[in-house]
């Protein structure tokens, strides 16, 4: 299975044909193409910190579980997005631990939204497969992304294109008249929907 490293382009909002704003999205930039991704707005909050590089009083979660992987001796290798079924995403997290000379490999099944979180932590590559892209890769330009070397790896500084604050800002355009990313919630096209139970949804109508 062939895959590709994506960098981060941001953390945004999708926003309806009525300017409606919706759930939270995060946009991966990977084979020339833009892969979104739709998460919780913690989940979202945790990647924009991430991408801010904003110190927070107390560990966020992911922040406590890189610590502790640390503290256990294993690192984070890389972070693989590598199906897509019935319009969720899943992820893989490939770990390494060495006790003494040692090297141990583990692989653990893992949501997009947490992966990518710990990527932009630990700095490891985020691995996206040719079928997850062909499935739901969408043109830059389709989003309105005319500058294709704004791409964000992990580790990368703000980006002014998005928000910095608690709450992502619209993404492709300004607050009071922003650009649509993607259409009415029942369009099955809809790069949109959520799933109570698990946000890395890429389609589907039902609220958070």
């Amino acid at each position: 299975m062939a895959t590709h490293e994506a960098t981060v382009e941001g953390v945004g909002v999708g926003v309806s044909d009525e300017g409606e704003r919706g759930n939270p999205v995060v946009l991966l930039h990977a084979r020339d193409e833009i892969l979104p991704i739709f998460v919780s707005p913690d989940q979202a909050q945790s990647m924009q910190h991430a991408l801010d590089g904003t110190p927070f009083e107390r560990p966020l979660t992911h922040d406590l579980f890189v610590d502790m992987v640390a503290e256990f001796g294993a690192a984070i290798d890389r972070v693989r997005i590598d199906d897509l079924a019935d319009g969720t995403f899943y992820a893989k997290i490939d770990t390494e631990q060495y006790q003494g000379s040692e090297r141990t490999d583990m692989v653990f099944d893992a949501r997009p939204s947490d992966g990518i979180a710990l990527a932009l932590r630990v700095d490891c590559p985020i691995l996206v497969s040719d079928e997850v892209l062909d499935a739901a890769g969408r043109d830059p330009d389709e989003l309105g992304f005319a500058d294709e070397e704004r791409g964000r790896g992990p580790g990368a500084g703000p980006d002014p294109g998005f928000g910095s604050g608690d709450e992502p800002d619209v993404l492709g355009g300004e607050d009071d008249d922003p650009d649509v990313l993607g259409g009415e919630d029942d369009d099955p096209d809809v790069l949109g929907g959520e799933d109570d139970d698990d946000p890395d949804v890429l389609g589907g109508d039902d609220p958070f």
